[in-house]
């Protein structure tokens, strides 16, 4: 009985820790758009991809496409901030994220010895 008690008071916790992050962050991409409005028709499905995965909180897929566009020869140097600017945004994101969980994570764990019986 203690045991599970004690099971329930952690997956609450952890839950409570872990909804915490599912506020979504926005990263500004106003001036990527704007850079690749009229990029080439080779480049503009990426585009695409990215600005509709960071607008879905898919920051992993935002990353991962962002740096194969980056590898584009044929960006202007304006197309190229623009992705250094996004992939800073993207990066430190995740980075915040991530610290909030871990630092949630470790104050719920601390505290489930309060909620057990004495």
């Amino acid at each position: 009985m203690m045991t599970t008690r004690w099971i329930h008071s952690t997956i609450m916790a952890l839950t409570l820790a872990m909804s915490g992050c599912s506020k979504q962050s926005s990263v500004d991409t106003a001036l990527f758009e704007k850079s690749f409005k009229s990029a080439e028709a080779t480049v503009q499905p990426s585009a695409d991809k990215i600005i509709t995965a960071i607008k879905s909180a898919d920051y992993s897929g935002a990353l991962a496409e962002l740096k194969t566009l980056a590898n584009n020869a044929k960006l202007t140097p304006d197309q190229q901030q623009a992705i250094q600017n996004v992939v800073a945004q993207v990066e430190k994101l995740i980075a915040d994220t991530a610290s909030k969980a871990a630092g949630e994570a470790g104050t719920a764990v601390k505290d489930i010895p309060k909620t057990l019986p004495k």
